[in-house]
């Protein structure tokens, strides 16, 4: 099922949003199934997938965040690979490499693990600046280059990545211009106690994993992500995410006195974040329009990474998130 190249500019009617998110509710209740207590992560996730985005995790181990991604990966009919990233690792293990084939005599190229659709990266400020930019390289331009040849690669492409957030030792930090190739970074917590209950009734065995049966295909993800594409969007609501952006950067223009703490703002990056993820939400809750109430739930997620405190700010102990709460509390809402 594709979508009408001569429709694909024209907004999309309630009918269509509900002919295009049929599989929701049967994929939110399968997945809800296999993982307890993380409904706004599993939200999160579809949310960036409709937007063809990636999006960076961080949370001690243990909080499935694994788990999240492969069962969404199953669910979906989507083909998924997990990169476990160590200090020793180089490029050509993420995008593949050229053997030579003594047979042929030639050099053939074998893919790295980064040819699917669904990429878990765990760890990856384990591994060391040129692997990290080789993923992030493959993010941004949809296709690697191998020897002499380039290939995509699959549709979608979908990066999951994850950092331990205790640990320093041996790591290497995203730097900012990185970071921001991520469209969310989620902070993923313990669950309630009532929901580590139903982790034990759920987990707490010795049985092999039951193998888990597709409800949505690759095809109608795409005919999805053209739909989320023509979610209307008011002008006023657009007016807003400029101006939280814009507050990160300048907040004393609109009132807010935080700015000696603020060092660097969001980018334009976050404003067409803003725009695509409320749209995405929009789709989820199965509204063909965009309401700044989708937007002011998806902010924190989406500028958190965006904004670097000032020294202040670091020896009061506050951080990004407390000045986002700030801004978004303070900016008026239309």
């Amino acid at each position: 099922m594709n979508a009408n190249p001569s429709t694909s500019a024209t907004r999309v009617s309630d009918e269509e949003i509900q002919q295009a998110s049929q599989w929701v509710y049967p994929l939110r209740a399968e997945i809800g199934r296999h993982l307890i207590g993380q409904t706004a992560l599993v939200d999160r996730l579809i949310a960036v997938l409709l937007v063809r985005g990636h999006v960076l995790l961080e949370g001690v181990p243990g909080l499935a965040k694994t788990l999240a991604l492969k069962t969404l990966a199953q669910l979906v009919d989507a083909r998924f690979n997990r990169i476990q990233f160590t200090p020793d690792m180089l490029p050509a293990d993420i995008v593949g490499t050229q053997v030579f084939d003594p047979r042929s005599a030639k050099f053939e190229v074998k893919h790295g693990p980064v040819f699917a659709n669904f990429i878990l990266a765990d760890e990856i400020n384990r591994a060391p600046a040129k692997v990290q930019s080789a993923l992030l390289e493959a993010m941004q331009e949809k296709q690697v280059t191998i020897g002499d040849q380039s290939f995509r690669l699959s549709d979608p492409f979908f990066v999951l990545a994850t950092q331990n957030p205790l640990e320093q030792e041996g790591t290497y930090p995203l730097p900012e211009a990185q970071l921001d190739r991520f469209i969310m970074k989620i902070l993923v917590d313990y669950p309630s106690m009532d929901e580590e209950m139903a982790v034990i009734d759920v987990a707490a065995n010795t049985r092999e994993p039951a193998a888990l049966t597709p409800v949505v295909s690759l095809e109608t993800i795409r005919y999805a992500q053209d739909v989320v594409n023509r979610v209307y969007l008011d002008d006023k609501v657009k007016r807003y995410i400029v101006s939280l952006v814009h507050a990160t950067r300048k907040p004393d223009d609109f009132g807010i006195k935080i700015g000696p703490y603020l060092r660097v703002g969001a980018s334009p990056r976050a404003s067409i974040a803003l725009t695509l993820l409320g749209k995405a939400r929009a789709f989820l809750d199965g509204r063909s329009f965009v309401t700044p109430h989708d937007v002011k739930s998806i902010a924190p997620d989406v500028l958190r990474h965006r904004v670097v405190v000032s020294y202040e700010a670091e020896a009061e102990g506050l951080d990004a998130e407390h000045f986002i709460r700030v801004i978004l509390d303070q900016m008026p809402v239309p």
